[in-house]
């Protein structure tokens, strides 16, 4: 994982919430993160909250640039996912392997991560938030595929496609 000297100087903090139930997999993803020099913003446990109401408020500051990107944990992800999903201009996937989570940022530049409390053990978790982290779009053959999700998000939101 990069060390925050090894980051560039423009990163800004990554998102981290949770509902209830993953709760303590972020706690200890987000312990992680700032143990390797990330900053971390934390939008809760959803302790009061219900995970789309988190989902939404973290996607929501993806989508108006306050974070670059961001992590979401619920008892799947599939919730979170789906819910960030919902904000223009956010990709969100759930990935609980490696290979996953690179290709989601290498080839569909995802912002947002989201896991599950009861399908990954914390030390998986890890490896699969290291290598979403190092991870960047390679834009390539990939690029226009990325620029169709942007025209068809911007398509529904009754807008004409802007670079997200």
């Amino acid at each position: 994982m990069r060390r925050e000297s090894e980051k560039e100087d423009n990163m800004q903090p990554i998102a981290v919430g949770a509902d209830e139930a993953g709760a303590p997999l972020k706690e200890h993803l987000a312990k992680y993160l700032q143990e390797h020099g990330y900053e971390v913003t934390d939008y809760g446990n959803g302790t009061e909250q219900d995970y789309p109401d988190v989902a939404s408020r973290v996607a929501e500051a993806v989508s108006n640039r306050e974070h670059d990107r961001a992590l979401l944990v619920c008892g799947t992800g599939l919730g979170m996912a789906i819910t960030a999903n919902k904000i223009p201009g956010v990709r969100a996937v759930t990935a609980h392997d490696s290979y996953s989570a690179e290709r989601a940022r290498k080839s569909n530049d995802a912002q947002v991560l989201a896991m599950g409390s009861r399908v990954i053990a914390p030390e998986a978790a890890e490896k699969v938030l290291d290598h979403w982290l190092e991870s960047e779009f390679q834009g390539g053959g990939s690029t226009e595929k990325v620029e169709k999700i942007k025209e068809i998000d911007a398509e529904f939101r009754g807008e004409r496609s802007e670079s997200i």
